[in-house]
């Protein structure tokens, strides 16, 4: 037996009917969603380690372990560590759960680990590693026993099924705000972007139809292709002079032509040990105030836990893994990943490692199996030898493959039975809330607090279990210590 057939026998490749070129070309295109994250998540991070955000030009330092170290460094250190965390997420999902997902540090905790733990409450970003440490163990051992899943099965039918199209909303109002065809609106909050004013949006809204017309001629890696002609169209028009530079690139072409090809690909520092020093650091500072330190614990934990069953159930829906009552079968194996992720990412140094809702891309494109999960993970891993090559790829361009999925996520309202009042409020309020709160955990939050009363308004309460009454009432908890956290009440 060859490798390629032990690989496919591994993987179940005859059981979910698929194939190498399927799988792979799925990795490739969740990859491709999900590699931003190489750029974004250490600029979030890097103001909680200098203490703030460059302006005007001036330089942050931090001192780290007896050394100084500038905001630039910080964030090369940071990118590395976002790389590995992710990989080590990705390896538990491909050859552990054998699942198409892909994780990675998570965005909204990032903004909170940054600017409302570290910057506005004054927790020292070694502590609040330590909070992200803390949380990983104690997913690690739910996950064990099997509570996580135990928890997700709770969650009210009507839930389950519109988690799919609540994220699909969310996903493409956000793809639409990264192409600049919805933009910020003092009126209304949000508004049609001006095509014909703006380059970024005229492009992406072109790669979006393209992309689209290719999914519906069934052509194989539609997704692929609109991300990929869509940046080089931008490069193009940059270097014929069309656009100014910076607008449709990030910055490469003149990064090249100042510093040189060498730079631009072998110019970032791999040594991330000062933020594992920071962390271990973290750990002996926990008593110092241990009551705000286990609120951030719980916050952590709180918003991880459902933003992470919620993507769960949601891009299972989309791939058919889902069983009659909505519950993905074996939900701890995948589970596992994500709380080992956060666990090793806290110990490098950055926050909470989650699944992300770009594994739609690939599902969508036919990844069935843990190999698509596999290809991600290798993909990542290469991208520690051209971290500039990889953030090269415009945004706008990534997010194609939001709205497009985002799309074809939108088909889970069929599942609905909307003449039913209880299934109509939680599953609307599921769907609504998500999107206009940037929140898939908020989503969840919305229709499981608000099934059981609308149960018992209906005269249906032995309908609803003694677990999801609790469930609605922790969730009230969280949010009083939400808010209280958020509002800077807590001070460390």
């Amino acid at each position: 037996m060859g490798v390629t057939d032990s690989l496919a026998e591994y993987f179940d490749f005859d059981e979910h009917d698929t194939d190498f070129e399927t799988e792979t070309l799925a990795g490739v295109t969740t990859f491709l969603a999900m590699a931003y994250i190489v750029v974004v998540n250490p600029n979030i991070l890097a103001p909680a380690i200098v203490g703030g955000v460059p302006e005007g030009g001036e330089v942050l330092r931090t001192e780290i372990a007896g050394e100084t170290y500038t905001f630039a460094q910080v964030v090369e250190m940071l990118t590395v560590v976002t790389i590995l965390a992710s990989v080590v997420a990705i390896l538990v999902m491909a050859l552990y759960a054998k699942r198409p997902f892909g994780l990675a540090p998570g965005m909204g905790l990032n903004a909170f680990f940054t600017f409302t733990v570290v910057l506005t409450l004054g927790v020292p970003w070694q502590v609040a590693l330590a909070a992200v440490f803390t949380e990983g163990v104690i997913f690690i051992a739910l996950t064990a026993v099997g509570a996580r899943e135990y928890i997700i099965r709770l969650f009210p039918e009507p839930v389950k099924f519109a988690v799919g199209a609540g994220i699909g909303v969310y996903l493409l109002f956000l793809g639409l705000q990264e192409m600049n065809v919805v933009v910020a609106d003092d009126a209304t909050l949000v508004t049609l972007g001006n095509v014909l004013q703006s380059p970024v949006a005229a492009l992406s809204l072109l790669g979006l139809v393209v992309t689209l017309l290719l999914y519906a001629r069934d052509i194989k890696g539609s997704i692929v292709l609109g991300i990929l002609s869509t940046a080089v169209a931008g490069y193009a028009l940059t270097l014929a002079g069309v656009v100014d530079r910076g607008v449709l690139e990030p910055g490469t072409v003149s990064q090249v032509e100042s510093d040189g090809l060498g730079s631009l690909l072998f110019g970032v520092q791999y040594d991330f040990t000062p933020l594992f020093f920071g962390f271990v650091e973290g750990l002996s500072l926990i008593t110092e105030d241990p009551l705000t330190f286990a609120l951030v614990v719980f916050t952590f934990f709180f918003v991880d836990f459902f933003d992470t069953a919620g993507t769960l159930i949601g891009v299972s829906q989309i791939g058919g893994f889902l069983d009659d009552e909505g519950n993905l079968p074996d939900m701890d194996e995948p589970l596992m990943a994500d709380a080992v992720g956060t666990t090793v990412g806290a110990m490098m140094g950055t926050s909470t490692v989650t699944t992300f809702i770009e594994s739609a891309t690939g599902v969508e494109e036919g990844g069935r199996t843990g190999f698509t999960a596999l290809v991600v993970g290798i993909l990542f891993l290469l991208s520690l030898l051209v971290v500039p090559l990889v953030t090269a790829i415009p945004t706008y361009a990534t997010y194609i493959a939001l709205v497009v999925v985002g799309i074809l996520m939108l088909q889970g309202v069929a599942d609905i039975d909307w003449q039913d009042p209880a299934w109509a409020i939680s599953a609307g309020l599921t769907i609504t809330v998500m999107p206009l709160t940037a929140s898939i955990a908020n989503g969840l939050a919305a229709g499981i607090m608000s099934y059981p009363l609308v149960k018992a308004a209906m005269g249906e309460r032995r309908d609803v279990s003694p677990g999801q009454w609790v469930l609605a009432a922790v969730f009230v908890v969280y949010f009083v210590v939400y808010f209280a956290v958020s509002a800077g009440m807590l001070a460390f």
